[in-house]
């Protein structure tokens, strides 16, 4: 077994350094999350299986250890949304097709400078310091909140998620990759929306068409995919397999619904989330995108909850600073998507619960079952 070091930096130029130390010695990696308590970080580093901690002040053993195969680079946990996170192992292989692929279908003048923004201990933010590592690209430091000026300094490229997209100017960036939730409705020309996860070693599908030699299909109502980027198994076990439209039977089970139409794939959110409503399937997603079009909502989240005459009734919790909009909500909700996904009832509230990359915590909701 090779050991699993895990990398505790703050995103920057330190941190980058030590990535590719890891790489150029092909030794396995993990990046800790520096927003946690320190409760949190033990059951992190457990979770990971850390055999050593690197940090500004060296490189130190732990106890908690169980190490690697020798094929795998990184563990990482995943950001549920929901549940415990689940620890997951990507081999060097994978990790490098996944740079190399995400690099060469993006728009390009010269070699792109990217602005890196996002917490490097998710797939999204880890992957614009591996594509400097692997590929051409440069990294451009600076304050992850000074993403509208970064242009002027020379940054091309940028990844963040939809909170930070709807704050700031992106106007500037050749090419502004925008994941972990789904994207507001219309996207300026310079703005892709990736789908994708940690599992997938991140985005594999950009504005609905998959990179090269990444396959993805419905099984069941199902995304599953076949991509070289695909993770190797969780920490604890086995890749869940399913068989596809080929009759082989390694394709990953997503648990995101959704479809594929003439190449194009359609996400509609988690399976597990799904409300059915008198017999009717509404997706939180959906209904999230349709409210928060309306002027003057600011941010929402959907939910269902069991009742006894719909099955599950829609509650819509909304955020809308400037006071309420119960007509305007049902009727885009009738209008966008059908008479049936009208919230049964509304809730103002101060704030939607989100994880640090703009998925709403659906756990901490009201919610059914």
């Amino acid at each position: 077994m090779a050991s699993l070091v895990a990398l505790d930096f703050p995103l920057g130029p330190e941190l980058d350094y030590a990535l590719r130390d890891c790489v150029e010695r092909s030794l396995a990696f993990c990046v800790l999350d520096q927003r946690v308590s320190a409760a949190r970080r033990r059951d992190e580093l457990a979770a990971l299986g850390a055999t050593h901690l690197r940090d500004a002040s060296g490189l130190s053993s732990l106890d908690t250890a169980h190490g690697v195969d020798d094929e795998i680079g990184l563990v990482m946990l995943t950001s549920g949304s929901s549940g415990t996170p689940k620890a997951v192992e990507h081999t060097w292989t994978a990790l490098r097709a996944s740079a190399v692929r995400t690099q060469e279908s993006l728009p390009r003048t010269s070699s792109p400078v990217w602005y890196p923004c996002l917490p490097p201990n998710h797939i999204g933010g880890l992957a614009v310091i591996l594509r400097a590592i692997w590929g051409d690209a440069r990294l451009l430091w600076g304050d992850p909140e000074d993403i509208s000026h970064a242009p002027r300094r020379g940054a091309t490229h940028i990844a963040l998620v939809r909170t930070q997209l709807s704050r700031h100017d992106v106007r500037g960036y050749d090419a502004v990759l925008v994941g972990g939730a789904r994207p507001p409705g219309e996207l300026a020309d310079n703005v892709v929306a990736t789908w994708g996860m940690t599992e997938t070693g991140s985005g594999v599908v950009y504005n609905g068409r998959p990179l090269r030699d990444v396959q993805v299909c419905a099984v069941e109502g199902e995304i599953c995919v076949k991509s070289p980027t695909l993770f190797r198994s969780y920490r604890d076990r086995a890749r869940p397999r399913i068989t596809g439209p080929d009759g082989r039977d390694d394709w990953f089970p997503t648990g995101d619904a959704g479809e594929v139409l003439e190449g194009v794939l359609r996400v509609r959110g988690r399976l597990r989330y799904v409300i059915n409503t008198g017999g009717e399937k509404v997706w939180p997603e959906d209904l999230e995108a349709a409210i928060v079009s309306l002027d003057g909502v600011a941010d929402v989240a959907v939910t269902g909850v069991d009742d006894p005459e719909w099955g599950q009734r829609i509650i819509a919790l909304v955020v809308a600073p400037h006071g309420p909009h119960d007509e305007a909500i049902r009727d885009v909700a009738a209008e966008r998507i059908g008479p049936w996904a009208k919230p049964k009832e509304i809730r103002y509230v101060d704030a939607i619960p989100r994880t640090a990359n703009g998925k709403v915590r659906r756990g901490e909701l009201p919610h059914h079952h």
